[in-house]
C-alpha cells in the first residue's frame, strides 16, 4: 500500500464507514436482505466461442463485476473474484450466491488482469494467484496506484516476474492488439478503498475506459454519483459499450456516497453517453439490503421512467457471453 497520505475523491466528498454501527443493527432487526423473489439462473458459457475468438468484441459475465473482455485477440479479466466468499476469510463473510459464470480453469489465455479496486468484492487473493498460474506465464496486472505492493507480496512463486502497472488517475497504458493498439485509461470515480481498518484510501479506486479504435468500451468500478462521469463522456465523446453497477444500494443514506442505485445507473449511462449498457455488481453476493434480484426490476423501472428502450441497459446471465463485432451475429451467446 501507498507510504504517503492517504487519497481523496475530486468530488470532494469523502466516503467513510461512519453509520456502519447503525446500519447492521437495522439490517439485523429487518433480517435484511430477503431471498431473491425468483431463481437467479446463469447459462452454461460458450467456452468454444470464448476460447476461439480473436476478432469479435465480446464480454462474458463471470458474476458480481468480474468479466472477460475480448478486443482485437486481447484477452482482458476484470476484477476476478472467483471464491465462495467475497471476504479476508474462508470461513465468514459474504458468500456465493451463484457460482461463477467461468470457472479459472475455464479461463482462455489471460493477457492482461485489469482492477478497479482493492475492496474484497473486486480484488481476491485466491483467485488472483489462480489466474497467476495460468499455463504459459502469468499475465499482466495492471492496477491503481497503491495496489502494486500488494500484488508484490501476494502473487505466487512462480509468478513474482509477473508485470504489475500501477496506474494514477488519467494515466494511459498502450496494448498491442491484433490488428490495432488498445488504450486503457485509467479514470477517476467516487468512491474509496481499504482491506484492513489501517489502510483506509491508501491506494486508488477507479473506472477503465478501453479504447479501440473499432470499439469503445468503459467500465465504472464502484462509484457514487457525481459529476466525473459527464467529465469522462465529454472527454472520450462516446462509448459502444459500458458496464455500470447496479447493485449494492440499499439503504440510500449509508450507500448513496459509494454506490449508485439503478435510476443513477441509467443517469450515468446517458453522462458517459454510453449507446449500450450492461448492468454488473449484482446477483452474486448479498451485500446491502435489497435482494439480490431487485436491481433488474428497478433498472426496468428506471428505464420506464425516462422513456429508454429495455434493450438499452440490459442485464446478463452468468456465463452469458454479448458479441459486438460483426453485423447479424447473434447479441447474446450461452448454452442454455
Amino acid at each position: 500500500m501507498s507510504d504517503g497520505p492517504p487519497y481523496s475523491n475530486r468530488s470532494g466528498i469523502d466516503v467513510h464507514g461512519t453509520g456502519t454501527g447503525t446500519w447492521m443493527v437495522q439490517r439485523a432487526r429487518e433480517q435484511l436482505p430477503r431471498p431473491p423473489a425468483q431463481p437467479i439462473v446463469g447459462v452454461a458459457p460458450d467456452l468454444a466461442f470464448i476460447h476461439a475468438n480473436r476478432t469479435e468484441p465480446a464480454l462474458t459475465w463471470i458474476g458480481h463485476s468480474s468479466m472477460l473482455l475480448q478486443i482485437d485477440g486481447v484477452n482482458l479479466l476484470i476484477d476476478p473474484v472467483f471464491s465462495a466468499r467475497a471476504s479476508p476469510v474462508r470461513f465468514a463473510g459474504p458468500k456465493r450466491h451463484q457460482p461463477p459464470g467461468l470457472s479459472a480453469n475455464q479461463l482462455p489465455r489471460i493477457d492482461a488482469v485489469v482492477l478497479s479496486h482493492n475492496h474484497y468484492d473486486h480484488l481476491d487473493r485466491r483467485s488472483i494467484r489462480d489466474v497467476a498460474r495460468q499455463r504459459g506465464g502469468a499475465p499482466a496486472f495492471i492496477v491503481p496506484r497503491g495496489t502494486e505492493s500488494w500484488f508484490a507480496a501476494n502473487l505466487p512463486r512462480a509468478a513474482r516476474d509477473a508485470r504489475v502497472i500501477g496506474c494514477a488517475w488519467d494515466e494511459v497504458v498502450r496494448w498491442p492488439g491484433r490488428t490495432r493498439e488498445l488504450e486503457l485509461h485509467f479514470l477517476s470515480v467516487q468512491h474509496w478503498s481499504n482491506r484492513t481498518m489501517l489502510d483506509h484510501n491508501q491506494s486508488l479506486w477507479g473506472s477503465w475506459a478501453i479504447v479501440h479504435p473499432d470499439f469503445r468500451f468503459w467500465y465504472s468500478g464502484d462509484l457514487g454519483y457525481s459529476d466525473e462521469p459527464r467529465d469522462i463522456g465529454a472527454r472520450f465523446g462516446s462509448f459502444d459499450v459500458a458496464a455500470i453497477a447496479i447493485g449494492a444500494y440499499e439503504p440510500r443514506w449509508f450507500m448513496q456516497a459509494q454506490h449508485v442505485n439503478p435510476e443513477e445507473a441509467v443517469q450515468v449511462m446517458l453522462d458517459v453517453n454510453a449507446r449500450e449498457a450492461i448492468g454488473v455488481h449484482w446477483g452474486t453476493f448479498a451485500l446491502t439490503d435489497e435482494s439480490l434480484d431487485q436491481p433488474p426490476r428497478d433498472l426496468a423501472a428506471a428505464l420506464t421512467a425516462r422513456g429508454l428502450p429495455p434493450d438499452r441497459f440490459r442485464v446478463m446471465r452468468h456465463g452469458e457471453t454479448r458479441r459486438f463485432g460483426l453485423p447479424g451475429t447473434p447479441a447474446a451467446v450461452g448454452i442454455p
